[in-house]
């Protein structure tokens, strides 16, 4: 039996959980780890308690903000670090894997609460049709690791 990286594991599960997404535009999965051990989950969506874009508004998603973004979303990382915040687990030093490469806005907060790597699978920059992924670029300048993920996802039955 050959055993899997922790890299595909965690990249694997990211995928997976961009399904439970809510979001119209973008499914997008995410998972927080450290020393090998999962310690928060998330994918995008509109806050808990609020209303599911998919259900809410099935055909056009959620009203645009004042710069044509999503009004409800959160990001899956944002939730990833927000679960573990709330529940006083420590990211500090953790590695996010994530399946779209985070926006800046997201890059801010994991180059502040002490991230010290991130594997993404998708480009944000190919995604928006932009020149450079600028949260990469953020998160490389100021010493934060961060890879494309390069593994094989073996055990993902449909890609978002």
């Amino acid at each position: 039996m050959i055993r899997p990286e922790f890299d595909d594991i965690f990249m694997e599960l990211a995928v997976n959980l961009a399904k439970r997404s809510h979001c119209i535009k973008r499914h997008v999965g995410a998972v927080l780890a450290k020393d090998t051990r999962i310690i928060s989950i998330g994918y995008n969506g509109p806050p808990s308690g609020t209303h599911n874009c998919d259900v809410e508004w099935p055909d056009t998603g959620c009203p645009r903000d004042s710069k044509g973004g999503c009004s409800l979303a959160i990001h899956a990382e944002q939730n990833a670090i927000l679960y573990a915040v709330k529940n006083k687990t420590s990211v500090d030093g953790a590695t996010l894997y994530i399946t779209l490469s985070p926006c800046l806005a997201c890059s801010r907060i994991i180059y502040s609460m002490g991230i010290k790597k991130v594997i993404y699978l998708n480009s944000y920059a190919e995604f928006k049709g932009i020149a450079s992924d600028e949260g990469v670029d953020f998160l490389q300048k100021f010493g934060v690791t961060v890879d494309r993920y390069q593994g094989t996802l073996s055990n993902v039955t449909h890609m978002i």
